[in-house]
């Protein structure tokens, strides 16, 4: 059975993003190959057992409803057997994202050598990239008259808008110039001319944060939650930062707040304004 296929055909049909086909069809092809299971030898029983498992195992709630929601599509609008009913999705821990500070994120960038794996990071980090995004990212979506560019199709299928980073305006002038990129052309190009891979951009962050002697677990998503932490510590509003991430409700900018540093955010102890007896 192409299960790729049939994921990628029932996926573009019902208009799901390229992202989402891509993560159905790992999770999908995971689960057969974890059974050792063709797919019309599956019941629910083996769907059940799998998903209890990965919670023994102490999987990320988000990484165990990926595995629901791609059984569930597979199974049921792709071959048209509802095994998944029972299945609910599992309860998500909110945790405070990783982020490099002010002080860490120069050491980082200095620790990138090769001058276009820098000029990439800088931009995920100075424009709040996700990493599909930059590795997206054409000729035409960037405005240099404007100190603007627009992010085509993100998550959820929005637009948005970016800002560029004045530091790098002229470097990425010359970039283009410099490979005679057209507009349609990708910003950063590949292998065979294709857009730059996620896997390589995941690579550069590891390799920097390890020179760096950082021990945090930064990932390129974290470089995305240090630009909106380092703006809110530089004095901009949520609502601003909210437009900037592409947020649609402002409450899921708010994690940033608990984030930011108390001197940055100018924020004082309570205590500090009132005369308490002193501590002997």
């Amino acid at each position: 059975m192409d299960i790729e296929g049939l994921l990628w055909r029932e996926g573009l049909r019902r208009g799901l993003r390229a992202e989402t086909i891509k993560t159905y069809v790992y999770a999908v092809t995971k689960f057969l190959r974890t059974l050792h299971l063709e797919p019309h030898q599956v019941n629910k029983e083996h769907i059940e057992r799998f998903i209890l498992q990965q919670i023994k195992w102490n999987r990320a709630g988000s990484t165990i409803n990926v595995y629901i929601h791609a059984l569930r599509f597979f199974y049921g609008n792709v071959l048209g057997r509802n095994l998944c009913l029972r299945i609910p999705a599992v309860k998500t821990r909110k945790r405070l994202p990783e982020f490099l500070t002010q002080e860490q994120m120069v050491r980082f960038l200095d620790c990138i050598e090769n001058p276009k794996h820098k000029m990439m990071i800088m931009l995920t980090y100075g424009s709040g990239f996700r990493v599909s995004e930059i590795v997206s990212l054409r000729v035409k979506d960037l405005d240099f008259d404007t100190g603007y560019g627009w992010v085509r199709n993100g998550k959820g299928g929005k637009d948005r808008m970016f800002i560029i980073p004045q530091m790098l305006k002229i470097q990425l002038q010359q970039w283009i110039i410099s490979h005679n990129l057209h507009l349609e052309d990708w910003l950063f190009s590949g292998y065979k001319e294709n857009h730059y891979s996620d896997s390589s951009i995941r690579e550069i962050v590891e390799n920097a944060k390890r020179r760096a002697g950082i021990t945090k677990n930064i990932t390129p998503h974290s470089l995305r939650h240090s630009f909106a932490t380092h703006l809110l510590e530089n004095g901009y509003s949520l609502i601003e930062v909210s437009k900037l991430l592409g947020h649609s409700r402002l409450e899921t900018t708010m994690i940033y707040a608990h984030l930011a540093h108390p001197k940055y955010t100018r924020v004082n102890s309570p205590l500090d304004t009132l005369s308490p007896p002193q501590i002997s």
